[in-house]
């Protein structure tokens, strides 16, 4: 389940295109260190959810490259990225358990503890965004290997967590000393801050992010359809 949500990660940031071919299945099991049957398992779920299509003597080749059905007129941010025809990826910077200095937005909605993960995103290779994730703390203990290019919200529902509704708020705010560094500026470079609530189907919060956006290199897209 995690290798194919790796690769179905890989195929919605552009890292394997449309109708292009993902690596060969040998390549596939040396990376991840599995058995063949293993990749079997993972590329055939893909296929069955529409992702890729096998072709005999021809590889196994990129087809769909969004999370919604075509009939949906709504798209992501990546999505549209990489509709374009930009890449994004992932880099896991860090992971640990952490104590939430008092009168801090994560110490508001999860408490004293918790575990943070930091995270940059590179467009078409260059640095772009940096995310800082707050989680609950009874996460501490999960299995975190995958996080370096896994959905985030496909690590909480693996972890036993319903995601039930969002709320993202935006505001511009001078980049932090870590942060620029992470992302090649200048401390204090104003940049684009999105703040982003989720919840549970009880309406407690499960995960709290701070993301940071280069929007000299993209600016954040909002697309609406009628």
């Amino acid at each position: 389940m995690q290798i194919k949500n790796i690769l179905k990660d890989r195929i919605l940031h552009g890292q394997y295109p449309l109708d292009t071919n993902i690596p060969p299945e040998p390549r596939l099991e040396e990376e991840f260190g599995v058995s063949k049957i293993t990749i079997r398992g993972a590329i055939k779920e893909l296929v069955q959810e529409g992702y890729l299509e096998p072709s005999s003597g021809r590889g196994t080749r990129v087809i769909r490259n969004t999370r919604a059905a075509k009939r949906s007129t709504w798209k992501s941010f990546t999505e549209l990225l990489v509709e374009e025809g930009h890449a994004m990826q992932k880099r896991l910077l860090g992971a640990e358990a952490v104590r939430h200095a008092p009168d801090t937005e994560p110490h508001r909605l999860l408490g004293d503890e918790g575990l943070r993960v930091e995270r940059l995103y590179l467009l078409d290779g260059a640095p772009y965004i940096h995310y800082a994730h707050y989680l609950p703390a009874r996460l501490e203990k999960a299995d975190l290997t995958g996080l370096a290019e896994q959905s985030l919200y496909g690590f909480l529902e693996e972890s036993g967590i319903v995601l039930a509704r969002f709320r993202d708020a935006f505001a511009v705010s001078a980049a932090p000393a870590g942060v620029a560094e992470q992302l090649n500026l200048a401390a204090g470079t104003p940049l684009l801050k999105r703040l982003r609530y989720a919840y549970d189907e009880a309406g407690g919060v499960v995960e709290y992010s701070e993301g940071y956006y280069n929007t000299a290199l993209q600016h954040y897209v909002v697309n609406y359809d009628g």
